[in-house]
């Protein structure tokens, strides 16, 4: 880092790039903290630019609240700043946010210095700093900004914390919980009665917030979330932080109008509130408060309903007649149908909408459908379909079928009514001709128009009509063209995408409180939206959607041709499947069986067609979960066991990655055990398994104890005929030579 005069003569921005380079460095090693923040010092000055101030403030709070320091080197960093936090505290005028973060600052070193000044009460100089901090935030408490009011309430915490006696309980965390009881008698600088009473003025004056009431919701939560660690460490405090908040009424501005912001603020105060007393009852089931506190709780919940949900539920009807409303709850109660009115469509054109609207309701008309997403609207329609009353329905679908023959006849009459005008030109009447004046004659009676229709001459089609039907004739069969060709890799990009999106349901399901009974492999896999049978689709997507569509050349397998990777869509899944499982295996490994099963069914069904170099995944599927989680597995783990005790087949290959327990001393039984489970319980495994224990048996010299014990019940003269073999290999060597062998190092050994 440049030196401070060098630094000066730079820019401001320069200057911040420079110091979070700084920061970087330390971030990466607590090591150089020390080093870093002596150096910044005379940078962040309270004469510094205020960029540099606020930048050097958020560093120093950030340096002393970090959990990477030890005890004695945060003492140290602390004692090195007090100076300049009490010049930025105490500057005129001084920006809020440069404040807001060195109160900050000031709340972690209040009990390193108090620590430090405990053991080392020669140094008076750091107290005299660390107490005016102290005074000067009190001083600015009430008039400063609701942020840095805020940080103020922390400090006052921490004070109270640092200044009252602890029950111990929280010694686990190294020592770092400091309090009243470490000062020893007579220490020169500190006076317990006087830390003791000004930590009890503090309080009251933290607790004033929630006696007074007040309506400032980010204060009253900022002080609830505070309380808790002070109930439950220091006991003195308990009584009086629980009667204020057993006093605090936050429903207090629901008196007032309820506008949207009053309604955000009542929530929040009511629900920090309830949740520091559910937290109280969880954490001392045996206060002497209990009943108080639970009958606290159950008030507010009651004046939150009465408050909120009444509100939402008296709601002021539509002014509409009270004759329809009666008429059709006394209807719903007789038939249990909701009457459906199908109001006939007014003359003229109608649109396609108003064909099929069923509700008389302007704002439901008006709705526009397309602010909808697609996905819900397919679920509302798909539910509301699946549970609507078929007579409703019929009456629905009967009603728009009304409507529509209603519209067809108009339309056929409008055009019998216009090919009846037509056809009166012949008749002598010109409707152009704005002289025409009807002569005197007695009108034509049916009979005679009949008769002179039946002998006007057939008029001749046009020309264009007949030369059109011509030119139809001669287009001949229309066919679409062909898709485009799609490039492998963007149909591999979009195959991925299309995978992971089937994943992404898994994190909205959840799992079933109580697990239902498996159908078996030939179940339904969509029988339910839950997430049993979504996996179960998943694994068949994964294993039967290219069933009989794979050869040699396709699956996982490269192109080789082309030069380019391409993994077909299902081993897409098989991936993604895989990592979903490895990412919490203990508790999904009924799905990694499942899956296993599914891929077993489909090597088999795979086998049968007699394809050609059709792909195989069982195997290699299964050496790679197992691949996954051995190496995390631990001596209490029955998850191996599990595993391999419900899979379709078991191979050499599989049982001697059991082989890597056995390097561990801790895992060794694990390994050994799983194998006499597979040798009682599943006979057709019987001799894989106990070759993969004679194999333990030689090849490790901490396992050959236990292996002994299961091989001489198991294969009885197993072990004496590898001691003999090894007894004649080191004959054969002539005593001078030693045996490379494995089975004459076992032999020695044993």
């Amino acid at each position: 880092m440049a030196s401070a005069s060098s630094v000066k003569t730079l820019s401001v921005s320069e200057q911040i790039q420079q110091l979070n380079g700084a920061r970087k460095i330390v971030l990466e090693n607590p090591a150089y903290y020390d080093r870093i923040v002596k150096g910044i010092l005379p940078i962040i000055g309270p004469s510094s630019p205020v960029e540099l101030r606020r930048w050097g403030a958020d560093f120093l709070a950030e340096s002393l609240s970090t959990p990477a320091l030890s005890t004695r080197d945060k003492e140290n960093l602390t004692v090195s700043i007090l100076e300049t936090l009490r010049l930025l505290v105490e500057g005129p005028n001084e920006d809020p946010l440069v404040l807001r973060a060195t109160v900050m600052a000031a709340a972690s070193a209040y009990p390193v210095v108090m620590r430090w000044i405990i053991n080392n009460s020669y140094h008076r100089e750091s107290w005299e700093h660390i107490t005016a901090i102290k005074s000067r935030i009190l001083r600015i408490w009430d008039g400063a900004p609701t942020p840095v009011k805020i940080c103020c309430i922390k400090f006052a915490q921490r004070v109270v914390l640092a200044q009252t006696a602890s029950n111990g309980t929280e010694q686990k965390y190294g020592g770092l919980d400091v309090n009243l009881t470490m000062i020893p008698a007579g220490h020169p600088v500190l006076d317990p009665r006087l830390l003791e009473a000004e930590a009890t003025g503090l309080l009251d004056r933290m607790l004033g917030v929630l006696q007074d009431n007040s309506s400032d919701a980010l204060l009253v939560d900022a002080t609830l979330n505070l309380m808790s660690i002070l109930i439950r460490t220091r006991p003195s405090t308990s009584n009086r932080i629980t009667n204020a908040v057993l006093n605090f009424n936050p429903l207090k501005l629901a008196n007032s109008p309820m506008t949207p912001k009053n309604k955000v603020l009542v929530k929040s105060m009511e629900k920090t509130t309830r949740m520091l007393l559910l937290h109280l009852l969880k954490r001392d089931p045996t206060n002497q408060n209990v009943g108080r506190i639970q009958q606290h709780i159950d008030r507010l919940v009651r004046s939150r309903a009465e408050i909120f949900d009444e509100a939402n539920r008296k709601r002021v009807l539509p002014e509409q007649p009270a004759a329809p409303y009666g008429d059709a709850k006394r209807q719903r109660l007789e038939s249990g149908i909701a009457p459906i009115q199908i109001q006939p469509l007014a003359p003229g054109p109608q649109s396609l909408a108003a064909v099929f609207t069923l509700t008389n309701n302007l704002g439901l008309q008006g709705f526009d459908v397309n602010q909808v997403p697609a996905a819900f609207a397919a679920r509302i329609s798909t539910k509301t379909l699946a549970s609507i009353d078929p007579q409703l329905l019929d009456l629905a679908v009967n009603g728009v079928r009304t409507r529509l023959n209603a519209i067809y006849a108009a339309a056929a009459a409008a055009a019998q009514t216009a090919a009846i005008n037509a056809e009166t030109v012949p008749l002598g009447v010109d409707e152009d001709d704005d002289d025409y004046e009807p002569d005197d004659y007695p009108a034509e009676d049916n009979e005679q128009i009949l008769n002179k229709l039946e002998n006007a001459p057939p008029e001749a089609p046009p020309e264009e009509t007949a030369g059109d039907t011509s030119a139809l004739a001669a287009l001949g069969q229309f066919t679409l063209p062909p898709p485009p060709l799609v490039d492998p890799e963007v149909a591999a990009k979009v195959g991925q995408v299309a995978a992971s999106r089937i994943f992404g349901p898994l994190s909205v399901l959840e799992e079933p409180a109580l697990r239902k009974q498996k159908a078996g492999i030939n179940r339904l896999a969509a029988s339910s939206y839950d997430r049993d049978s979504w996996l179960t689709l998943i694994t068949r997507l994964a294993t039967r959607s290219t069933a009989g569509l794979e050869d040699g050349t396709s699956g996982i397998k490269a192109e080789e041709e082309a030069g380019r990777s391409r993994m077909a869509i299902s081993n897409m899944i098989r991936e993604m499947l895989y990592n979903y499982v490895l990412e919490d295996w203990r508790r999904r490994i009924e799905i990694a069986v499942a899956w296993l099963c599914e891929e077993w069914y489909n090597d088999q069904l795979t086998k049968r067609s007699k394809v050609v170099d059709a792909p195989l995944h069982y195997e290699t599927w299964a050496l790679r979960l197992v691949d996954g989680f051995i190496s995390y597995l631990t001596p209490q783990d029955k998850v191996l066991t599990r595993f391999l005790a419900e899979i379709p087949e078991l191979s050499a290959a599989l049982l001697g990655r059991l082989k890597v327990l056995c390097g561990d001393p801790t895992t060794v039984q694990l390994a050994l055990t799983t194998l006499l489970y597979l040798v009682m319980m599943r006979p057709p495994v019987k001799e894989i398994a106990l070759d993969t224990v004679a194999a333990i048996w030689m090849e490790y010299e901490e396992a050959r104890p236990l292996a002994a014990k299961y091989l001489v019940k198991w294969r009885p003269g197993f072990i004496e005929s590898q001691q003999a073999q090894a007894a004649a290999a080191v004959a054969g060597a002539g005593g001078n030579g030693t045996p490379n062998s494995a089975v004459a190092a076992a032999a020695v050994f044993t």
